[in-house]
């Protein structure tokens, strides 16, 4: 699914009441939202949903699998989703598509 798909399956799910266009807009501010949230290096919690993080990776060194020769890798700050365990469950189930509350 692209964000546009996204945009769409919003769009149809608020029904005439909310344009595209805005949907748009909202689904750009959340992203933007995580993004900021997670460079200054907040945990964002959606309850039944997931917990996003920016996790910090050590340095290393790793290996190139061609050559063998060792490649040192910086360190970084590596962002992370952690599904709750009512999200993993419904995928498992196959049930469908989340539903937050109040969505129809």
């Amino acid at each position: 699914m692209t964000k546009a798909d996204l945009v769409e399956q919003v769009a149809d799910a608020v029904g005439p009441r909310v344009t595209k266009k805005n949907c748009g807009l909202v689904v750009d501010a959340f992203l933007d939202a995580v993004n900021d949230a997670l460079a200054r290096g907040d945990n964002i919690e959606i309850r039944g949903f997931g917990t996003f993080k920016a996790r910090h990776r050590k340095a290393r060194v790793a290996r190139n699998p061609r050559t063998g020769e060792a490649v040192p890798v910086p360190p970084r700050v590596a962002p992370v989703f952690k599904p709750s365990s009512h999200f993993s469950s419904r995928v498992d189930r196959g049930s469908g598509v989340f539903r937050a509350r109040g969505a129809r």
